[in-house]
């Protein structure tokens, strides 16, 4: 199985449990594996035997931004499955969601969650 990377995301969004987080919103960094065959693509040279990395990341920014989520498990979780219920040659994805400006008294780059999921896990929302 082949893999898709797309690292370091950065999403304006408004996730968070503090009122104050959903108000005023704040970045999130996504890094973002899907594997699927590939084969294809590396002999056409076709854009048509591959997935779109743009169209990932138009997925994963609607999933960031048409709803607020009050965790960051949620919001990956609504993130894998939206990778996986709109790209049908993706069969496995990993989400990091990381949040750096997370709103804790502490010296940290930032708190973030990853989760993998494959095709048959995917649920709609």
């Amino acid at each position: 199985m082949d893999k898709i990377v797309i690292n370091s995301l950065k999403i304006f969004a408004h996730h968070g449990v503090n009122p104050e987080e959903t108000a005023m919103g704040q970045w999130f960094v996504l890094d973002i594996e899907v594997w699927a065959d590939l084969k294809d693509a590396c002999l056409t040279d076709e854009l048509e035997d591959t997935v779109s990395y743009a169209d990932i990341i138009k997925t994963v920014r609607s999933a960031m931004t048409e709803k607020n989520c009050k965790l960051l498990e949620h919001a990956a979780q609504r993130i894998a499955d939206a990778i996986l219920l709109n790209h049908s040659p993706i069969r496995h994805v990993r989400v990091n969601l990381k949040k750096p400006d997370a709103p804790i008294k502490a010296d940290f780059d930032y708190v973030a969650v990853e989760i993998e999921r494959s095709r048959t896990c995917a649920q709609s929302f």
